[in-house]
Protein backbone atom coordinates (compact mmCIF):
# COMPACT_ATOMS: atom_id res chain seq x y z
CA UNK A 1 0.00 0.00 0.00
CA UNK A 2 1.01 3.27 -0.43
CA UNK A 3 1.62 6.31 2.38
CA UNK A 4 -1.85 7.72 1.85
CA UNK A 5 -3.61 3.99 1.58
CA UNK A 6 -1.43 3.38 4.99
CA UNK A 7 -2.52 6.51 6.07
CA UNK A 8 -6.29 5.77 5.57
CA UNK A 9 -6.34 2.60 7.30
CA UNK A 10 -4.49 3.73 10.44
CA UNK A 11 -7.43 6.34 10.70
CA UNK A 12 -10.43 3.76 9.93
CA UNK A 13 -8.58 1.54 12.48
CA UNK A 14 -8.28 4.48 15.05
CA UNK A 15 -12.29 5.37 14.81
CA UNK A 16 -12.92 1.15 14.80
CA UNK A 17 -15.82 0.25 17.18
CA UNK A 18 -14.58 -1.91 19.94
CA UNK A 19 -11.21 -1.37 19.98
CA UNK A 20 -10.81 1.12 22.29
CA UNK A 21 -8.38 3.13 19.71
CA UNK A 22 -10.56 6.46 19.73
CA UNK A 23 -9.45 7.34 22.99
CA UNK A 24 -5.75 7.53 24.18
CA UNK A 25 -4.73 3.85 25.75
CA UNK A 26 -2.81 5.46 28.74
CA UNK A 27 -4.88 9.14 29.47
CA UNK A 28 -8.43 8.59 27.68
CA UNK A 29 -7.96 11.66 25.63
CA UNK A 30 -10.06 11.44 22.49
CA UNK A 31 -9.08 11.12 19.18
CA UNK A 32 -5.23 10.07 19.66
CA UNK A 33 -2.88 10.49 16.67
CA UNK A 34 0.13 8.73 17.77
CA UNK A 35 0.69 5.13 18.11
CA UNK A 36 3.58 2.94 19.95
CA UNK A 37 4.06 -0.10 16.86
CA UNK A 38 5.88 -2.03 19.21
CA UNK A 39 3.04 -1.85 21.51
CA UNK A 40 0.05 -2.04 19.18
CA UNK A 41 -1.44 0.85 21.11
CA UNK A 42 -3.07 4.59 19.94
CA UNK A 43 -1.54 7.57 22.08
CA UNK A 44 -2.05 10.67 22.15
CA UNK A 45 0.78 13.43 21.44
CA UNK A 46 1.93 14.37 25.21
CA UNK A 47 1.70 10.73 25.98
CA UNK A 48 3.65 9.76 23.02
CA UNK A 49 6.71 11.84 24.21
CA UNK A 50 6.30 9.75 27.48
CA UNK A 51 7.00 6.57 25.30
CA UNK A 52 9.67 8.27 23.38
CA UNK A 53 11.35 7.92 26.74
CA UNK A 54 11.07 4.24 27.30
CA UNK A 55 13.19 3.09 23.57
CA UNK A 56 13.40 -0.23 24.95
CA UNK A 57 9.85 -1.03 25.37
CA UNK A 58 7.75 1.33 23.01
CA UNK A 59 8.22 2.59 19.96
CA UNK A 60 5.48 5.96 18.43
CA UNK A 61 5.03 7.19 14.72
CA UNK A 62 2.44 9.69 14.00
CA UNK A 63 -0.71 8.53 12.18
CA UNK A 64 -0.78 11.19 9.80
CA UNK A 65 2.53 12.47 9.37
CA UNK A 66 5.09 9.40 9.48
CA UNK A 67 5.74 6.29 6.42
CA UNK A 68 4.06 3.45 8.08
CA UNK A 69 5.94 0.10 6.80
CA UNK A 70 3.00 -2.83 5.78
CA UNK A 71 4.07 -5.08 8.44
CA UNK A 72 3.72 -2.31 11.18
CA UNK A 73 0.19 -1.55 9.41
CA UNK A 74 -0.80 -5.47 10.18
CA UNK A 75 0.72 -5.35 13.43
CA UNK A 76 -2.09 -2.83 14.59
CA UNK A 77 -4.55 -4.30 12.85
CA UNK A 78 -3.58 -7.42 15.48
CA UNK A 79 -3.35 -5.58 18.58
CA UNK A 80 -4.75 -2.11 19.49
CA UNK A 81 -5.49 -0.59 22.86
CA UNK A 82 -8.73 -3.13 24.60
CA UNK A 83 -6.03 -6.10 23.47
CA UNK A 84 -3.15 -4.07 25.75
CA UNK A 85 -5.42 -3.12 28.47
CA UNK A 86 -6.44 -6.67 28.57
CA UNK A 87 -2.29 -7.50 29.27
CA UNK A 88 -1.20 -4.62 30.91
CA UNK A 89 -4.39 -3.23 32.85
CA UNK A 90 -5.42 -6.57 34.03
CA UNK A 91 -4.64 -6.21 38.03
CA UNK A 92 -4.82 -2.46 38.43
CA UNK A 93 -5.90 -2.04 42.35
CA UNK A 94 -8.76 -0.46 43.32
CA UNK A 95 -7.00 2.19 45.09
CA UNK A 96 -4.63 3.01 41.96
CA UNK A 97 -5.08 6.11 40.54
CA UNK A 98 -5.59 6.09 36.92
CA UNK A 99 -4.79 9.30 35.37
CA UNK A 100 -6.91 11.35 33.02
CA UNK A 101 -5.40 13.73 30.13
CA UNK A 102 -5.92 16.74 32.14
CA UNK A 103 -3.37 15.17 35.38
CA UNK A 104 -0.41 16.42 35.64
CA UNK A 105 2.83 14.78 34.04
CA UNK A 106 4.46 13.30 36.72
CA UNK A 107 1.22 10.98 37.20
CA UNK A 108 1.21 9.64 33.65
CA UNK A 109 4.61 9.38 33.05
CA UNK A 110 4.72 6.77 36.40
CA UNK A 111 1.02 4.91 35.07
CA UNK A 112 3.06 4.44 31.86
CA UNK A 113 6.55 3.42 33.37
CA UNK A 114 4.22 1.49 35.66
CA UNK A 115 2.29 -0.45 32.95
CA UNK A 116 4.52 -1.13 30.39
CA UNK A 117 8.19 -0.87 31.85
CA UNK A 118 7.65 -2.52 35.22
CA UNK A 119 4.69 -4.22 34.39
CA UNK A 120 2.69 -3.64 37.56
CA UNK A 121 -0.39 -4.81 36.66
CA UNK A 122 0.25 -7.53 33.77
CA UNK A 123 -2.30 -11.10 35.18
CA UNK A 124 1.03 -13.07 36.71
CA UNK A 125 1.48 -10.20 39.65
CA UNK A 126 0.16 -10.90 42.61
CA UNK A 127 -2.44 -8.15 43.82
CA UNK A 128 -1.25 -6.38 47.12
CA UNK A 129 -3.07 -6.15 50.05
CA UNK A 130 -4.58 -2.51 50.61
CA UNK A 131 -3.70 -2.71 54.24
CA UNK A 132 -0.17 -3.54 53.21
CA UNK A 133 0.04 -1.21 50.58
CA UNK A 134 -1.22 1.45 52.69
CA UNK A 135 2.00 1.02 54.99
CA UNK A 136 5.02 3.64 54.08
CA UNK A 137 8.17 5.30 55.23
CA UNK A 138 10.45 7.89 54.38
CA UNK A 139 11.63 10.85 53.76
CA UNK A 140 9.86 13.63 51.61
CA UNK A 141 10.45 17.91 51.38
CA UNK A 142 8.04 19.68 53.30
CA UNK A 143 6.59 23.44 52.68
CA UNK A 144 7.80 25.18 56.50
CA UNK A 145 4.42 26.40 57.84
CA UNK A 146 5.91 29.94 58.03
CA UNK A 147 8.69 30.45 55.65
CA UNK A 148 8.71 29.29 52.25
CA UNK A 149 11.69 27.21 52.86
CA UNK A 150 11.20 22.63 52.01
CA UNK A 151 13.07 20.86 54.42
CA UNK A 152 13.46 17.29 54.32
CA UNK A 153 10.50 15.46 57.10
CA UNK A 154 10.14 11.85 57.77
CA UNK A 155 7.18 10.37 56.70
CA UNK A 156 5.00 7.71 58.62
CA UNK A 157 1.56 6.37 57.06
CA UNK A 158 -0.15 2.91 58.65
CA UNK A 159 -3.04 2.00 57.22
CA UNK A 160 -3.32 -0.99 60.14
CA UNK A 161 -2.94 1.82 62.60
CA UNK A 162 -5.49 4.18 60.39
CA UNK A 163 -2.93 7.22 60.70
CA UNK A 164 -0.19 9.07 59.23
CA UNK A 165 2.68 10.48 61.14
CA UNK A 166 5.61 13.21 60.52
CA UNK A 167 8.08 14.07 62.35
CA UNK A 168 10.98 17.23 62.32
CA UNK A 169 13.24 15.66 64.85
CA UNK A 170 15.61 12.52 63.76
CA UNK A 171 14.36 11.52 67.50
CA UNK A 172 11.12 12.21 69.65
CA UNK A 173 7.36 11.99 68.93
CA UNK A 174 5.97 12.96 65.81
CA UNK A 175 4.94 16.92 65.29
CA UNK A 176 1.83 15.38 63.76
CA UNK A 177 -0.68 12.52 64.18
CA UNK A 178 -2.71 12.63 61.19
CA UNK A 179 -6.53 10.41 60.88
CA UNK A 180 -7.04 8.44 57.71
CA UNK A 181 -10.26 9.15 58.51
CA UNK A 182 -10.27 13.00 56.90
CA UNK A 183 -6.84 12.20 55.05
CA UNK A 184 -6.27 13.50 51.21
CA UNK A 185 -4.20 14.15 48.86
CA UNK A 186 -4.05 16.09 45.29
CA UNK A 187 -1.56 16.90 43.00
CA UNK A 188 -0.62 20.75 43.19
CA UNK A 189 2.26 20.78 41.02
CA UNK A 190 1.53 24.51 39.53
CA UNK A 191 0.83 25.93 42.83
CA UNK A 192 3.98 23.92 44.67
CA UNK A 193 6.08 25.24 41.96
CA UNK A 194 7.57 22.06 41.68
CA UNK A 195 7.10 19.22 38.61
CA UNK A 196 6.31 16.58 42.17
CA UNK A 197 4.50 18.94 44.40
CA UNK A 198 2.05 17.00 46.73
CA UNK A 199 -0.87 18.49 48.78
CA UNK A 200 -2.01 16.68 52.10
CA UNK A 201 -5.01 18.28 53.87
CA UNK A 202 -6.79 16.96 56.90
CA UNK A 203 -8.76 18.29 59.72
CA UNK A 204 -7.11 19.44 63.25
CA UNK A 205 -8.51 21.56 65.91
CA UNK A 206 -11.84 21.98 63.51
CA UNK A 207 -9.93 23.16 60.58
CA UNK A 208 -8.21 22.22 57.80
CA UNK A 209 -4.57 22.02 57.23
CA UNK A 210 -2.30 21.66 54.57
CA UNK A 211 0.87 20.20 54.19
CA UNK A 212 2.79 20.95 50.55
CA UNK A 213 5.21 18.46 50.20
CA UNK A 214 7.68 16.98 47.47
CA UNK A 215 10.28 14.42 46.22
CA UNK A 216 13.10 14.25 43.58
CA UNK A 217 11.73 10.78 42.18
CA UNK A 218 8.79 11.23 39.90
CA UNK A 219 8.14 7.34 41.06
CA UNK A 220 9.05 7.89 45.00
CA UNK A 221 5.91 11.02 44.78
CA UNK A 222 3.20 8.48 42.95
CA UNK A 223 4.14 5.46 45.44
CA UNK A 224 3.19 7.93 48.51
CA UNK A 225 0.36 8.88 46.65
CA UNK A 226 -1.10 5.82 45.71
CA UNK A 227 -0.24 4.40 49.36
CA UNK A 228 -2.54 6.97 50.76
CA UNK A 229 -4.98 6.02 48.53
CA UNK A 230 -4.62 2.22 49.58
CA UNK A 231 -4.68 3.44 53.31
CA UNK A 232 -8.07 5.01 52.99
CA UNK A 233 -9.31 2.36 50.67
CA UNK A 234 -8.71 0.19 53.14
CA UNK A 235 -10.47 2.48 55.74
CA UNK A 236 -13.40 3.16 53.59
CA UNK A 237 -14.00 -0.89 53.34
CA UNK A 238 -13.73 -1.55 56.55
CA UNK A 239 -16.09 1.20 57.64
CA UNK A 240 -18.55 1.02 55.08
CA UNK A 241 -18.46 -2.41 53.92
CA UNK A 242 -21.93 -2.28 52.63
CA UNK A 243 -21.49 0.30 50.64
CA UNK A 244 -20.43 -0.50 46.22
CA UNK A 245 -17.44 -0.34 45.70
CA UNK A 246 -18.21 2.59 42.16
CA UNK A 247 -19.49 4.67 45.04
CA UNK A 248 -16.43 4.05 47.34
CA UNK A 249 -13.73 5.00 44.71
CA UNK A 250 -14.41 8.80 43.87
CA UNK A 251 -14.17 9.07 48.19
CA UNK A 252 -10.59 7.68 48.52
CA UNK A 253 -9.07 10.85 47.02
CA UNK A 254 -10.47 14.03 45.50
CA UNK A 255 -9.26 17.41 43.66
CA UNK A 256 -10.61 20.70 44.09
CA UNK A 257 -12.72 21.45 41.60
CA UNK A 258 -12.16 25.20 40.89
CA UNK A 259 -9.33 27.34 42.44
CA UNK A 260 -7.87 30.51 41.82
CA UNK A 261 -7.91 34.83 42.67
CA UNK A 262 -10.92 36.13 43.45
CA UNK A 263 -11.62 39.62 45.66
CA UNK A 264 -14.27 39.63 48.70
CA UNK A 265 -15.43 42.11 51.20
CA UNK A 266 -16.83 42.05 54.14
CA UNK A 267 -20.47 41.18 55.84
CA UNK A 268 -21.72 44.99 55.20
CA UNK A 269 -20.77 44.83 51.52
CA UNK A 270 -18.83 47.79 52.54
CA UNK A 271 -15.49 46.46 53.12
CA UNK A 272 -12.63 47.10 51.18
CA UNK A 273 -12.12 44.47 48.63
CA UNK A 274 -9.15 42.16 49.61
CA UNK A 275 -7.77 39.51 46.66
CA UNK A 276 -8.08 35.97 48.32
CA UNK A 277 -7.33 32.56 47.18
CA UNK A 278 -10.38 30.57 46.52
CA UNK A 279 -10.84 27.07 46.75
CA UNK A 280 -13.80 25.07 46.07
CA UNK A 281 -14.21 21.30 47.70
CA UNK A 282 -17.28 19.71 46.29
CA UNK A 283 -17.00 16.83 48.62
CA UNK A 284 -16.81 18.88 51.31
CA UNK A 285 -19.27 21.80 50.02
CA UNK A 286 -16.50 24.59 50.70
CA UNK A 287 -15.84 27.89 49.60
CA UNK A 288 -12.31 28.18 51.28
CA UNK A 289 -10.48 31.48 51.02
CA UNK A 290 -6.17 32.09 51.66
CA UNK A 291 -4.51 35.13 52.12
CA UNK A 292 -1.86 33.07 50.18
CA UNK A 293 -2.24 29.92 47.41
CA UNK A 294 0.37 28.01 50.28
CA UNK A 295 -1.37 29.00 53.86
CA UNK A 296 -1.58 26.22 55.89
CA UNK A 297 -4.94 27.13 56.85
CA UNK A 298 -7.85 29.07 55.48
CA UNK A 299 -8.75 32.88 56.82
CA UNK A 300 -12.54 31.77 56.41
CA UNK A 301 -15.09 29.19 54.47
CA UNK A 302 -18.50 29.64 52.63
CA UNK A 303 -20.48 26.28 53.49
CA UNK A 304 -22.40 25.80 49.92
CA UNK A 305 -25.94 24.29 50.29
CA UNK A 306 -28.51 23.51 47.88
CA UNK A 307 -31.06 25.60 46.09
CA UNK A 308 -33.93 23.80 48.31
CA UNK A 309 -31.83 24.91 51.15
CA UNK A 310 -32.09 28.19 49.97
CA UNK A 311 -28.24 28.51 48.10
CA UNK A 312 -27.71 30.41 44.71
CA UNK A 313 -25.34 32.00 42.55
CA UNK A 314 -25.75 34.91 40.18
CA UNK A 315 -23.52 36.46 38.08
CA UNK A 316 -23.16 40.65 39.15
CA UNK A 317 -23.65 42.42 42.74
CA UNK A 318 -26.43 43.38 44.69
CA UNK A 319 -28.22 46.37 44.36
CA UNK A 320 -26.43 49.35 45.91
CA UNK A 321 -23.35 47.30 46.37
CA UNK A 322 -20.56 49.63 44.48
CA UNK A 323 -17.87 47.45 42.42
CA UNK A 324 -14.91 48.14 40.34
CA UNK A 325 -15.64 47.71 36.70
CA UNK A 326 -14.86 43.90 36.80
CA UNK A 327 -16.97 40.97 36.34
CA UNK A 328 -18.46 39.96 39.70
CA UNK A 329 -20.58 36.80 41.65
CA UNK A 330 -23.13 37.08 44.17
CA UNK A 331 -23.22 33.77 46.62
CA UNK A 332 -26.62 33.60 48.01
CA UNK A 333 -26.79 31.49 51.80
CA UNK A 334 -30.01 31.86 54.26
CA UNK A 335 -27.81 33.97 56.35
CA UNK A 336 -25.81 36.26 53.81
CA UNK A 337 -24.78 36.93 50.49
CA UNK A 338 -20.87 37.05 49.44
CA UNK A 339 -20.07 39.20 47.01
CA UNK A 340 -16.47 38.02 45.19
CA UNK A 341 -14.90 40.06 42.05
CA UNK A 342 -13.31 38.10 39.27
CA UNK A 343 -9.85 38.66 37.44
CA UNK A 344 -12.38 38.61 33.78
CA UNK A 345 -15.20 36.92 32.42
CA UNK A 346 -14.11 34.16 31.69
CA UNK A 347 -13.40 32.93 35.40
CA UNK A 348 -16.97 34.58 36.57
CA UNK A 349 -18.30 31.99 34.04
CA UNK A 350 -16.09 28.79 35.63
CA UNK A 351 -16.60 29.68 38.75
CA UNK A 352 -20.59 30.45 38.45
CA UNK A 353 -20.60 26.77 36.46
CA UNK A 354 -18.57 25.16 39.52
CA UNK A 355 -20.21 26.61 42.20
CA UNK A 356 -23.96 25.29 40.24
CA UNK A 357 -22.28 22.30 39.84
CA UNK A 358 -22.46 22.17 43.84
CA UNK A 359 -25.10 23.30 44.63
CA UNK A 360 -27.18 21.08 42.32
CA UNK A 361 -25.46 17.90 44.13
CA UNK A 362 -27.91 16.35 46.72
Amino acid sequence: MDRDSNKTVLLELQRAAGTGNSHCADCGMPDPEWASYKLGIFICLNCSGIHRNLPQISKVKSLRLDFWENDLIEFMKKHGNVCAKAKYEAKVPPYYYIPQFCDCLVLKEQWIRAKYEREEFVATRVCQDPCSAGSREGFLWKRGRESRHFRKRRFLLSAREGVMKYYTKEFGGPKAIISIENLNAMFQTDKIQHAHGLQITYNTDGQRRNLFVYHESGKEIVDWFNAIRAARYHYLRTTFPDVPEPELIPRITRNYIKEGYMEKTGPKQKETFKVRWFCLDSQERNLMYFKKPLDAFAQGQVLIGTMDEGYEVRAGVPQGVRVKKKPAITVVTPMREFVFICENEREQREWIDALNGVIAQP
